[in-house]
């Protein structure tokens, strides 16, 4: 594979050196150019005086050099310049450089676009030829207003196509779900995407934006998504994806060299659940798997069959603890299997939180009750806020409330049954209820891909605050800014679980990245014995078996050829750490 950017050595008559070049096209001029630069000597480090010497500073090499590697291997920037266009050689970085830079900021020093030149010049592996003072805030917001949403929609599915291609990714089972962000934009700015909605981190007085993502089953990689306003629903938001999703499909096929269309499986939570959709899925070439709200009919005739002596069991192999019942039956006009699986961690943090909300439930109706007592409080208003108290947890299952009017006053009398509260202990709680088009799979498949989902929200998790690709902090607020930020963490996101895939190590992410983040090189000025100004060396740091395997994949010496002769003999502690 050509690469975009590899270091090569150059001659001259007086001493060699080692240049990065990377190839572009120019599509005013409709020709090729080249850009160019110089990594520096490539002769041996001079002799040093040790007395003479002292630490200057560091470069990153390990976690920038394989998010680089990886996205050489996606050829990138290529793939998002072709979709989105590129401008001349001297108009600045284009705007797959600027994904890249952006990309590989939030994935290793997540800061304001302000620090992207900072980071850039912290790093030894190079993203472009450019100067690293080229990549500005003002550069990122300029080109994100020539670029539209149907363009990045068609970058990120010949990305996704890449990275079925070039890591054999497993996609026949696709995992959807959503989320949002809280923004900190002012009420008074305009725009279409930061909304005030039901935002995940219960601040209501924050404009959200919200994030759908479809990932594979295997690795967490993202292969399509989307940014839309912060009060809209999910059902919505997938129905909107269809057209994507339809081409996802086909250019998964070609990727993977299928003469016939897959039979691929999309997995999605209850909040997106219509009929209509799940026919729209069906013509797009999709089978369903999603967890149905326990409030529908089907969940519920499900339930109570569940319910039965015996009709919970055991399933077999790595699902050996898990209990489930299986029925199949129509869903509205649907022909659907359903599975009940009960899940004892589900139940134990149910309990929990009934047990919270009870405690507060019971201290607002013994207050209702003495306002009852005293007259101060009509039967409308009484009922009204019993009903309130009640409505979270299930209580009103089991909480048992009489309001009678005695002597022109309302009364209140109550009590917890606790029978009601074991038999919805017993055939409801800690149970999810999966319907699925899937007839011909087993009940072990079913809850297996629904497994999966736990994918999705892994990778929302590393984009929340303080993970390993967090979408914020953001200081945009034009549309098209969130719009092209949003777009550079999902990337982000991407070369991250790419490159753990590739490395193939059971470690979790963020242990991965403090293992590639600690293979730096360490700056340090000299004495020579020779005139002229203090040369500045750079050692490299001695490395652990798996940051020298790391080396070799992603091809680290290329930036820094003392890296191959860098070893240690025991691992490091973080590489003891347990697997994810």
């Amino acid at each position: 594979m050509v690469r975009l950017l590899r270091p090569e050595m150059r001659f001259s008559c007086i001493r060699p050196y080692r240049i990065a070049a990377q190839s572009l096209w120019d599509r005013v001029r409709r020709r090729p150019f080249a850009r160019q630069v110089v990594l520096g000597p490539a002769e041996a480090a001079p002799v040093a005086d040790l007395s003479q010497t002292r630490t200057v500073g560091t470069r990153r090499i390990g976690d920038i050099g394989a998010l680089a590697w990886v996205a050489e291997e996606l050829d990138l920037v290529r793939t998002i310049d072709r979709v989105c266009g590129t401008s001349g050689p001297q108009a600045g970085p284009t705007v797959g450089e600027m994904v890249a830079a952006v990309a590989t900021q939030r994935a290793c020093a997540p800061a304001a676009k302000r620090h992207l030149r900072a980071f850039l010049a912290s790093c030894l592996p190079q993203v472009s030829c450019l100067p690293a003072s080229a990549f500005t805030g003002q550069a990122f917001h300029r080109l994100a207003a020539h670029v539209t949403e149907e363009q990045l929609a068609q970058a990120q599915i010949a990305i996704a196509r890449a990275a079925v291609e070039r890591f054999t990714l497993a996609t026949d089972v696709l995992a959807f779900d959503t989320t949002n962000f809280d923004t900190y934009i002012a009420t008074t700015t305009p725009g279409k995407l930061a909304r005030r909605g039901h935002a995940k981190s219960k601040r209501g007085d924050l404009r959200v934006v919200g994030l759908a993502v479809l990932a594979s089953e295997t690795g967490h990689v993202p292969l399509l998504h989307r940014a839309y306003p912060g009060n809209g629903s999910d059902q919505a938001v997938l129905g909107e994806c269809l057209a994507e999703l339809g081409q996802l499909h086909a250019a998964l096929d070609q990727a993977q060299g299928r003469r016939r269309p897959a039979t691929r499986t999309l997995v999605r939570d209850g909040g997106s659940w219509s009929e209509q959709l799940e026919l729209d899925l069906d013509v797009a070439g999709y089978h369903t798997l999603i967890s149905l709200p326990l409030g529908h009919s089907a969940a519920d005739v499900a339930l109570a069959q569940a319910a039965r002596r015996g009709a919970m069991k055991r399933l077999g192999g790595a699902l050996h603890e898990v209990r489930a019942a299986r029925v199949r039956t129509r869903v509205g006009e649907l022909d659907r299997t359903l599975v009940v699986v009960e899940s004892q961690e589900l139940l134990r943090g149910q309990k929990r939180g009934i047990a919270r909300a009870l405690r507060k439930a019971k201290g607002e109706l013994r207050k209702l009750e003495r306002r009852a007592a005293s007259g101060k409080i009509d039967r409308e208003t009484l009922e009204r806020r019993v009903q309130t108290a009640l409505q979270r947890e299930h209580l009103s299952a089991f909480v048992v409330t009489t309001v009678a009017d005695r002597e022109g006053r309302a009364t209140l009398r109550w009590h917890v049954d606790a029978r009601r509260r074991r038999h919805l202990e017993r055939t409801r709680l800690g149970r999810r209820v999966l319907c699925t088009d899937r007839h011909i799979w087993s009940t072990g498949r079913i809850v297996h891909a629904f497994r999966g989902q736990w994918n999705v929200e892994e990778l929302f998790r590393r984009a929340k605050k303080g993970g390993i690709v967090p979408w914020g902090p953001s200081h945009q607020w034009a549309d098209s800014s969130l719009r092209l930020h949003t777009f550079a963490t999902v990337i982000g996101l991407t070369l991250v679980s790419l490159a753990r895939l590739a490395l193939g190590t059971r470690l979790s992410v963020s242990a991965m990245m403090r293992e590639l983040a600690a293979v730096r090189a360490t700056l340090v000025r000299t004495t020579t014995s020779k005139a002229g100004r203090r040369p500045t060396v750079m050692l490299a740091p001695e490395l652990s078996p798996l940051q020298r395997k790391a080396v070799k994949l992603f091809e680290l010496d290329w930036w820094m050829p003392a890296l191959s002769s860098s070893s240690r003999s025991t691992p490091s502690s973080s590489a003891k750490e347990p697997a994810a």
